[in-house]
């Protein structure tokens, strides 16, 4: 691995490689390897490509031209040092090694944070306490399982204006955190979440994933707002497409205007999407969600095939789940016709393409993907619906 001097100090794994460029002649004339290679213009990511066995499989290049890296300097030039306070939480469940690891990039933030503030969501034993101890940061019990219940008591514990989130099996940037508050920079952005790239392609598992689902959403900084919010009034507004729950900010204060996370919601109840429908909230109430991918963090995808099965299937439920949820809080129809027409009808066809012999390996989990969608019918109305 070509490392940075800026990530040189993070234990990063194996399948990614890190890049320095100056201009789009240095990508043309980099020798690729399989895996991912990561281009960097300073110390700000600006493209990818993902080989397997000696092919390309994903790219994302197209859009670094001789206009582009000029682009990303003046981007980073306008930034200016953050003067509102950010608190961090990380809401865990026993994973004391990752949280450790986790915890061990936050020292190292060019921007430090006010407070640091774990959530243990319900570990089974004290390892989680004692880490949170040793790192000298706030430690929280909750035992209510779900990872929305513990984001709600890192938000009415945080103290900062901004109340930036990050999962246990992360490694962060030095500048994660400044560039993430710093995308703050009028008073409509309400939320901004960063660039989440794979810590490591070390297993099958972690290449499928990063493949055919990932976390990343580009290289590109982009608003969303009321505007486009409003042009999906037939179809669901992807929010998804915003970022990921690995990687955000919040202004503080929005939690006392629209409410908390859904608790129904996310890892440990529907499974996920509490992130996607939070910010699916923000645009429903005229606020504007930014993604500022000049903002990096690092996540440890899922290592076995067996792991990754059982994450698609909750994707699925959670992301059913999710929009039924929006529905009963907006009457927006088209969250009801997305869960209720576009899934079960793009899933026909998929079934169809295989029984014809179209085989494709990113339907490989194509039966989860199924299963996950009606457990989340049957979580939402079973025990999700507010009566």
């Amino acid at each position: 691995m070509t490392m940075l001097p800026s990530i040189a100090d993070l234990p990063l794994g194996e399948g990614v490689t890190h890049v320095a460029v100056t201009s789009p002649a240095d990508i043309v004339g980099a020798g690729l390897r399989d895996g991912m290679t990561v281009f960097w213009h300073g110390d700000r990511p600006i493209g990818h490509v993902l080989m397997h066995e000696g092919w390309q499989i994903g790219t994302h290049i197209d859009h670094i031209d001789a206009d582009f890296i000029p682009a990303i300097g003046h981007e980073l030039q306008r930034q200016v040092r953050p003067t509102v306070s950010a608190s961090v939480v990380i809401c865990t469940r026993d994973r004391p090694d990752q949280l450790a690891a986790c915890l061990a990039s936050l020292p190292r933030q060019s921007y430090r944070p006010r407070e640091i503030i774990v959530v243990d969501n319900a570990s089974s034993d004290p390892r989680t306490h004692d880490v949170a101890l040793a790192a000298g940061v706030i430690y929280i019990r909750e035992d209510r399982p779900g990872l929305d219940i513990a984001r709600n008591a890192g938000v009415l514990r945080a103290t900062g204006d901004i109340v930036a989130f990050t999962d246990d099996d992360v490694l962060l940037h030095p500048k994660w955190l400044e560039r993430l508050v710093a995308a703050f920079d009028r008073p409509q952005v309400a939320a901004v979440t960063g660039l989440v790239l794979p810590a490591e392609l070390a297993t099958e598992a972690q290449r499928h994933f990063e493949t055919y689902w990932g976390f990343g959403k580009g290289y590109l900084e982009r608003d969303f707002d009321s505007s486009s919010f409003k042009s999906h009034r037939r179809d669901a507004f992807p929010a998804w497409e915003i970022g990921a729950g690995a990687s955000m900010a919040f202004r503080r204060d929005v939690f006392e205007r629209i409410g908390l996370f859904d608790e129904r919601l996310d890892v440990g109840q529907a499974g996920c999407s509490g992130d996607s429908e939070y910010w699916y909230r923000l645009l429903a109430n005229g606020y504007t969600c930014r993604y500022a991918p000049s903002s990096v963090a690092f996540h440890s995808h899922r290592r076995t095939i067996e792991g990754l099965a059982s994450q698609i299937f909750y994707y699925m439920r959670g992301h059913v789940a999710a929009l039924l949820v929006q529905h009963e809080r907006t009457a927006l129809q088209g969250n009801r016709v997305r869960a209720y027409l576009y899934l079960p009808t793009w899933y026909a066809y998929r079934l169809l393409r295989r029984a014809i012999g179209r085989k494709r390996i990113a339907d490989r989990f194509l039966k989860e993907e199924i299963a996950g969608c009606a457990s989340g019918f049957r979580f939402y109305h079973g025990k999700g619906k507010r009566e």
